[in-house]
């Protein structure tokens, strides 16, 4: 089974070209994942027939050792299959309209940049199916997301599973509503809430098969959901929407935003050092504390910059030359444009930004053209 690791952070000494400085960073999960990174499936977890084996959860960067460093950030990792149902691509030849979006506090703009009104994502318990404390709502798959609400006095998981792929979440059992993103697009899903019976077993408590036919390929990721956690009201949809009024383009947007991540916020190595599992980001602490680690830079990243009309992912997956656990963003443009004096986007196409990386003095080289980047999970 591939070691769980974390992501690690380059020092300045990636300019320097000496050796490597790793330090780790954990992120959300309790239980080992299998070796594929999905959940083992329905044929190898049952104990009973009403129990099966705790889901594994959806990894994110998770401090369970130190790899030992080497001296080459370049190095391309040992190719692995990865289960991400949406992959980083190359730029999509024809433009895919954005979502209109829905009335929200707006700011204005002193620059070309039209800012949008923000996309949301909430329960509807009106809209709901379920019975005694156990709630899934579908009303909303269309918008790219679905959402849940449990009372229970054992922990939980909400699953969702897209054909062979399962994503695996934990879910409050204080009854707050709690959205999951469709990242894996149009097709057939199914929810499943699952209650802890002892130990690592679960049983199922509710399900729900939905067919999802997304308004577009980007309402995932232009909403808020668990693993970026934000409304209207946040304090970094307010520093993002400051930041965009200036700008004349999205680029500029993404630059503005990029470069104040970058700048404002800095790895907190003893949070790495001591976070426990089950973490979870959010991106209103981060911003005020200006520290964090890798899955807090992305999460941050990932939701200034949906707040303001910029579809993007936060990524969870592996970077050589160590087989580090790392999160990161995707972002989609629709015109071609330089972030940085060494990043430039292209049109109708997902780049690859890496703000950890960038705020600890790493260069663009080390991203380069995605090689040492394999994707495991998409959000």
């Amino acid at each position: 089974m591939r070691k769980r690791v974390v992501c690690l952070l380059l020092t300045g000494t990636i300019l320097l070209g000496q050796a490597l400085f790793l330090t780790g960073c954990q992120g959300s999960g309790d239980i080992e994942e299998s070796e594929n990174g999905q959940s083992a499936s329905s044929s190898e977890m049952p104990v009973l027939p009403s129990e099966e084996s705790e889901p594994a959860p959806t990894p994110s960067p998770d401090a369970t050792s130190t790899p030992t460093p080497t001296p080459s950030p370049s190095a391309t990792p040992t190719p692995s299959p990865t289960p991400s149902p949406t992959p980083e691509s190359t730029p999509t030849p024809k433009p895919t309209p954005k979502p209109t979006p829905t009335p929200t506090p707006s700011s204005s703009s002193s620059g070309g940049y039209a800012i949008p009104d923000m996309l949301g994502s909430s329960f509807h318990s009106d809209q709901a199916s379920g019975s005694s404390g156990v709630y899934i709502d579908v009303s909303h798959v269309s918008d790219g997301y679905v959402a849940a609400s449990v009372v229970s006095s054992k922990r939980l998981k909400f699953q969702v599973v897209y054909g062979d792929m399962k994503y695996n979440y934990d879910l409050p059992s204080d009854g707050s509503p709690t959205v999951f993103p469709l990242q894996s697009g149009d097709g057939t899903y199914q929810f499943r809430v699952m209650e802890n019976t002892s130990g690592t077993k679960y049983r199922e408590l509710y399900a729900v098969t939905q067919s999802v036919s997304l308004k577009s390929q980007f309402q995932p990721f232009l909403r808020p959901s668990q693993y970026v956690n934000y409304n209207a009201y946040s304090s970094c949809v307010a520093k993002a929407r400051q930041l965009a009024s200036t700008a004349s383009s999205e680029t500029e947007v993404i630059a503005a935003i990029y470069a104040y991540i970058t700048e404002h916020v800095s790895y907190d190595y003893n949070k790495a050092a001591t976070v426990q599992s089950g973490y979870l980001p959010n991106p209103d602490s981060t911003l005020n504390s200006g520290t964090g680690i890798c899955f807090d830079y992305a999460a941050l990243a990932a939701a200034m910059l949906r707040s303001v009309g910029i579809p993007t992912k936060l990524i969870t997956g592996y970077v050589a030359p160590n087989d580090i656990y790392h999160a990161w963003n995707m972002i989609y443009t629709e015109e071609s444009g330089w972030i940085t004096v060494e990043i430039q986007t292209p049109a109708y196409g997902w780049s690859r930004i890496d703000t950890t990386f960038a705020a600890t003095g790493a260069d663009a080289s080390f991203i380069g053209n995605g090689s040492n980047y394999t994707i495991r999970y998409t959000y």
